[in-house]
């Protein structure tokens, strides 16, 4: 694929807030019906949540970061996208719109701003060395 056919970011949708909230329940409990989402979003809901979760997944659907299955009668869904892709095209969305394109004011941002704990913080470590040794051997 030639870089000018790769989508650019704005062209990478992103998610609302309603639908993150669907999303979390597909990635921790994958094969998941519309009936476990609504339960667990709307306890005691009735009909109207009941839809509203299915134009939620419907519209996930149509971003491609859901999938369904329905060889079973209760269709069950699956996450396409992952929360780590997400939270990296959230994070590169950021960066491109505060930092021109640069991940280092952000993550820097981040880093000095948080109260990272050690282990947290020998974690990240641990990542920028791997992700190095990785690059040099490239």
């Amino acid at each position: 694929m030639l870089t000018s056919d790769m989508p650019s970011e704005k062209d990478i949708p992103d998610v609302t807030e309603a639908e993150l909230a669907v999303m979390e329940r597909v990635w921790s409990t994958p094969d998941v019906t519309i009936r476990a989402i609504a339960d667990e979003l709307y306890p005691g809901g009735g009909v109207a949540h009941y839809t509203t979760v299915q134009k939620l997944i419907e519209r996930l659907e149509a971003k491609d970061f859901l999938r369904r299955d329905n060889s079973q009668m209760a269709h069950r869904f699956t996450a396409i996208v992952g929360r780590e892709e997400l939270i990296g095209r959230r994070l590169r969305a950021m960066a491109e719109k505060l930092c021109g394109g640069s991940m280092t004011p952000l993550l820097t941002s981040l880093v000095e701003s948080s109260k990272l704990t050690a282990k947290e913080f020998d974690e990240l470590r641990e990542l920028i060395d791997k992700v190095s040794r990785k690059r040099k051997r490239s």
